[in-house]
């Protein structure tokens, strides 16, 4: 029974370092892509800017 719970404690550890292995990843790439994450948001913000004032502009 001792082993079982112990076993159960070690579960959660994995589970926890499984998280943190994720995060490590995700952010690595945000950090390698950063560049090319920055002109696809600029370029979507500068087409909702323009589509916007097409919109308003009709009015």
């Amino acid at each position: 029974m001792i082993m079982i719970k112990e076993l159960w404690k070690e579960e959660d550890a994995v589970g926890v370092v499984e998280i943190i292995l994720i995060l490590v990843i995700l952010i690595a790439l945000v950090l390698i892509f950063k560049d090319k994450i920055t002109g696809i948001v600029n370029d979507a913000m500068s087409s909702i800017e323009e589509d916007s004032k097409d919109i308003i502009d009709e009015k």
